[in-house]
C-alpha cells in the first residue's frame, strides 16, 4: 500500500494516502476549525466584560486606535512586496519534473501559498493585537471591580485568542494544502511556510521598533528629566507607549511563533518521508505524526488556556499559568505515547517530541532565572546602579553574555539525545524536527503567555492615566503587571529556542533538497576557502541585522525625545494638567519612522542567501546557513536576556529597594533600561524569524543553485544585480543624519532643552524636529491614518479633566 517517500522540497510523496490517513486530515481540519470557534468563546467572554468608567474608556480609545493605524498602514506598506514576490516564486523556481501535478498547478500553488501563509500570520498578529487592545480596559476594570482574580482570568482569556488563531490557522493551512496537493505538498507547503515567516519578521521589526522608540523617549523625557512616573498623563509619549506594547508584543510574537509552527512542521513533513519510509508503519506515517501531534497540541492547549484561573486573589499569577502550561505539556506526553505506540509502532518519535516539551520548559526555568528580580542575576544588576549607569549597563551585558551559555548548552545536549536516537541521517534529522514539534505542542498556551503580558501592562497603564485607581486595585495590577514581565521574558526564550531547532530541522531539509537536484552533497568542508567565506557572511549577518534595528531605534527614540521636549517647553501648562499633550503626533512620528525602516531587514534576509548561492555555490550557502544559525541563536538570547535583566531590575527599584523612585539608583537603572529595550524587543526577537527566513530561501533556492551551476554568467549577473540592490538598501538605512537637536520644531519655532535639575532652563538649545520634517519614505502618509482616525480624538480628550479632582490628588 505504501511507496517510498522521497523526502526533499519539491519532490513528490510517492506515497498513496490511505483511508485511514484521508480520513484523519478531515478530523484534524475539523480540529483547527474547533481552535477558531474556542477563539470565538473567548473573545465573546472578554467583551462581554464590563469597561470601567469614561475615562477609563477614553484612554483605552486613543490606545486602539494608534494601533489600529499603524497595522493597516503596516500591512498596506509591505503587501506589495509580499506580492512580488509571490510572482517571483511563481516564475524563478523550477518544479520537480515528476510531479503528479502539472507544472502550472504547482506553480501556481506554491505562490498562492506563499500569499496565504503570509496573510494568516498578519490576521494572527492582527487578531491578537486587535483583542488586546480592548482587553486592557477590562482587565483594569475588572480589578478595580472584582478583583486581582478576576483581572487574570479576562487578561490571559485575550491571550487565549491569539493562541488558538496562532494553532487554528496553522494547522488549517497546513492540512489544507496536504488534502489538495497529497504527494506534491512539500513543495507547496514551503510556499506556505516562507510566507508566514516573511510576514512574521516585518511584524517583529516594524512594531520593534515603534514600541521601543515610544518607550525609551518616554522613559527619557519622563522619568529622568521631568521626574514624573511611568504612564503619567502629562507626557506626549504615553499613549504610543502603550500602543507599541500592543503591535510589538501582541501582533510580533503571536507572528513569530506562528511560522515557528509551520516552519518545523514542513521542516518535519519532508524529513519524515525519507525517515520513515523503510519502517513497518510506512512512509506516509512520518508524514502524518507530525500533524497529528499537532492536532493533539490543539485539544491540549485548549485545556491549558482553561485552566489559567487563579484559586484565589492571593495566588502569583505565574503559579496559575505555570498549572496551565504544565497540564497542557503533561496530558501532550502522555497523548503523543500513546499515538506513537500504536500508529507508528516506535515510541521513539514520542521521546523527540517529550525531549522538546522538557525543552521549553528548561528554557523557561533558565529565562525565569536570569531575567526575574526573584533571583539573584537581576538582584546583582540592581546593585550595580549604585556606581552609575556605566556599571548597571556592564553588569546587565555581561549576564546576557552568561546565559547564552546555559540556553546553548541545553539546546545542544537536546539536539545530540534526538540524533542520537537515529538509525541514520534521515532519521535522525527527523527526530530533531520532532523536538521542535515538541517545544511547539503546547504553543496555544504559549502565545496566551505572551499577549497577556502587554494587556496587564496597558491595564496598569490606563489605571495611572485616569487617576481612578487606588489601594488594593492599584496593587493587584501592579502585581498583574509584574506577571506580565515575567511572562513575556519567557516566551521570548522559548520562542528563539524554537527558531533554532526549526533553523536545524530546515538544514536538513536543505541537504534533502540538494540531494534532490542531483547534487552530491556529503557535508560542509570548512577547509575549503569559498566554503568557509561562506560560514562567515553567514555568521555576520546576524550582527549587520542586529545593528540596522538598534541604529533604527536610536534615531526614532531620538525624535520622540526632541517632541516630547518641545511639547514640555512649549506648552507649561501640560505639566499643571492644564493643557492636553499631542498624543497623536508622538504615535505618527513612531508609526512613520518604523514603516520606514522596514525594507533594509527583509532584503537582507532575502537577498543575502541568494547572494552567497549564486557567488559561492550550493555548499557555501550550506555554510552560510550553519554560521547564521549559530550566531544568530547568540546573539538573541544574550539581547534579550541582558535587556530582560535591565528591565526587571529597574522595576526592583521602583518597588521600593535601593532608594526607590527618584533616587541616583533608579535613574541609573532607567538608563540600563533604556538601553536594554530595543536589546530585548527589537533585536533580539526579530532574529527569530531572520534565521528561519534566510532557511527557507535557501531551500527554495536549492534546485535553481544546483541547475546553474556550471553557467559562470547567470551565477555573476544574479550575484552584481542582489549585491547592488543590497548596498543601495544598507545604505539607504546606515547614512541617514542624525536627529538634530539644533533644528526648529513645530509651529512654535522655539528653541527646546530639558530643564535641568534644579528646575531651571538648560544652556540653549533648539529644538528637535518635528514628524513632518523627516525624509519622505514608506511610511510618510502614516499620520494621514493616526490623524483621521479615532486616535487625535480619543488622545486630545482622554485627559481632558486630568486637572481636576483625581488628578490633583496624584500630583
Amino acid at each position: 500500500m505504501y511507496a517510498d517517500l522521497r523526502a526533499a522540497e519539491g519532490a513528490p510523496l510517492q506515497a498513496v494516502f490511505g483511508p485511514f490517513e484521508m480520513t484523519a486530515l478531515w478530523v484534524i481540519l475539523a480540529i483547527s476549525l474547533l481552535a477558531l470557534a474556542f477563539a470565538y468563546k473567548l473573545v465573546r467572554e472578554v467583551l462581554g466584560a464590563p469597561q470601567g468608567t469614561v475615562k477609563m474608556i477614553e484612554i483605552a480609545g486613543a490606545i486602539q486606535e494608534g494601533a489600529r493605524a499603524y497595522m493597516a498602514r503596516q500591512m498596506r506598506t509591505v503587501s506589495w512586496f509580499i506580492l512580488v514576490l509571490g510572482v517571483v516564486l511563481f516564475f524563478a523556481l523550477p518544479v520537480a519534473a515528476d510531479a503528479a501535478h502539472s507544472e502550472l498547478v504547482l506553480r501556481a500553488g506554491r505562490s498562492l501559498a506563499f500569499v496565504l501563509g503570509a496573510a494568516f500570520s498578519a490576521l494572527t498578529g492582527y487578531a491578537g493585537m486587535w483583542l488586546a487592545v480592548r482587553a486592557n480596559v477590562r482587565t483594569a476594570a475588572a480589578a478595580r471591580e472584582s478583583g486581582a482574580r478576576r483581572a487574570m482570568r479576562v487578561a490571559f482569556r485575550a491571550g487565549g485568542v491569539a493562541g488558538m488563531f496562532t494553532v487554528g490557522l496553522g494547522l488549517l493551512g497546513a492540512t489544507v494544502i496536504l488534502l489538495i496537493y497529497q504527494q506534491d505538498a512539500t513543495a507547496v507547503l514551503v510556499g506556505f511556510g516562507f510566507g508566514g515567516a516573511l510576514l512574521a519578521m516585518f511584524m517583529r521589526v516594524g512594531g520593534g521598533i515603534f514600541t521601543k522608540a515610544a518607550d525609551v523617549g518616554a522613559d527619557l523625557v519622563g522619568k529622568v528629566e521631568q521626574g514624573i512616573p511611568e504612564d503619567d498623563p502629562r507626557n506626549a509619549a504615553t499613549i504610543a507607549d502603550n500602543v507599541g506594547d500592543n503591535v510589538g508584543d501582541c501582533a510580533g510574537m503571536a507572528a513569530d511563533l506562528f511560522e515557528s509552527y509551520e516552519v518545523t512542521l514542513v521542516a518535519a513533513l519532508i524529513l519524515g518521508a525519507a525517515a520513515w519510509s523503510g519502517s513497518a508503519a510506512g512512509a506516509i506515517a512520518g508524514v502524518m505524526f507530525p500533524l497529528l501531534v499537532r492536532a493533539v497540541g490543539v485539544l491540549t492547549s485548549m485545556v491549558g488556556i482553561v485552566a489559567v484561573n487563579p484559586r484565589g486573589d492571593d495566588e502569583h499569577g505565574m503559579r496559575a499559568i505555570n498549572r496551565g502550561f504544565f497540564l497542557s505539556a503533561g496530558l501532550s506526553a502522555a497523548a503523543v505515547l500513546a499515538l506513537s505506540g500504536w500508529y507508528m509502532q516506535d515510541l521513539r518519535p514520542a521521546v523527540a517530541v517529550i525531549l522538546g516539551l522538557v525543552l521549553a520548559s528548561v528554557i523557561q526555568v533558565l529565562t525565569q532565572y536570569f531575567t526575574d528580580a526573584r533571583y539573584r542575576p537581576v538582584k546583582e544588576v540592581a546593585e550595580s546602579t549604585r556606581t552609575g549607569p556605566a556599571t548597571t549597563i556592564l553588569s546587565g551585558f555581561s549576564l546576557g553574555l552568561e546565559s547564552t551559555v546555559w540556553a546553548i548548552l541545553t539546546i545542544a545536549l537536546v539536539i545530540l539525545s534526538a540524533f542520537a536516537m537515529g538509525d541514520g541521517a534521515a532519521e535522525a534529522l527527523y527526530f530533531i524536527s520532532l523536538t521542535g514539534m515538541g517545544m511547539l505542542t503546547t504553543v496555544g498556551v504559549i502565545v496566551s503567555m505572551d499577549t497577556f503580558g502587554p494587556v496587564a501592562d496597558n491595564a496598569q497603564g490606563i489605571a495611572e492615566m485616569s487617576g481612578e485607581f487606588e489601594g488594593e486595585a492599584a496593587r493587584s495590577l501592579g502585581r498583574l503587571d509584574a506577571t506580565g514581565n515575567s511572562t513575556k521574558a519567557i516566551t521570548k526564550g522559548i520562542a528563539i529556542a524554537t527558531a533554532v531547532i526549526a533553523a536545524t530541522s530546515l538544514f536538513g531539509s536543505f541537504e534533502e533538497a540538494l540531494r534532490a537536484a542531483g547534487m552530491q552533497f556529503d557535508g560542509i568542508r570548512v577547509d575549503q576557502p569559498d566554503v568557509l567565506v561562506g560560514l562567515l557572511i553567514g555568521g555576520a549577518v546576524g550582527f549587520l541585522f542586529s545593528s540596522l534595528l538598534i541604529r533604527a531605534v536610536s534615531r526614532a527614540a531620538g525624535e520622540v525625545v526632541v517632541e516630547v521636549r518641545r511639547q514640555f517647553h512649549d506648552e507649561p501648562g501640560i505639566m499643571t494638567y492644564e493643557v492636553r499633550p499631542d498624543y497623536a503626533r508622538v504615535v505618527d512620528l513612531c508609526t512613520k519612522r518604523s514603516l520606514h525602516e522596514l525594507l533594509t531587514p527583509g532584503l537582507l534576509a532575502v537577498l543575502t542567501p541568494v547572494a552567497v548561492g549564486f557567488a559561492l555555490g550550493a555548499e557555501a550557502l550550506g555554510a552560510f546557513l550553519a554560521g547564521s544559525i549559530l550566531t544568530g541563536q547568540l546573539l538573541a538570547v544574550m539581547l534579550s536576556n541582558a535587556g530582560g535583566a535591565w528591565d526587571n531590575s529597574k522595576k526592583y527599584i521602583e518597588d521600593g529597594h535601593l532608594g526607590g523612585k527618584g533616587s541616583s539608583q533608579h535613574v541609573a537603572a532607567v538608563i540600563g533600561d533604556t538601553v536594554g529595550d530595543p536589546f530585548k524587543d527589537t533585536a533580539g526577537p526579530s532574529l527569530n524569524p531572520l534565521i528561519k527566513v534566510m532557511n527557507l530561501v535557501a531551500v527554495l533556492l536549492a534546485p535553481l543553485i544546483v541547475s546553474v551551476q556550471g553557467d559562470g554568467v547567470v551565477r555573476a549577473v544574479v550575484t552584481v544585480a542582489v549585491l547592488l540592490a543590497l548596498g543601495a538598501a544598507i545604505s539607504r538605512s546606515t547614512r541617514q543624519p542624525p536627529v538634530d537637536l539644533l533644528r526648529p520644531a513645530g509651529p512654535s519655532r522655539r528653541p527646546v532643552v530639558p530643564d535641568s535639575p534644579s528646575g531651571a532652563p538648560g544652556a540653549p538649545a533648539a529644538a528637535g524636529a518635528g514628524p513632518e520634517d523627516g525624509p519622505a519614505d514608506a511610511g510618510a502618509d502614516a499620520g494621514a491614518d493616526v490623524r483621521a482616525g479615532g486616535a487625535a480624538r480619543a488622545g486630545a480628550t482622554a485627559t481632558g479633566d486630568l486637572h481636576h479632582g483625581e488628578s490633583a490628588r496624584r500630583r
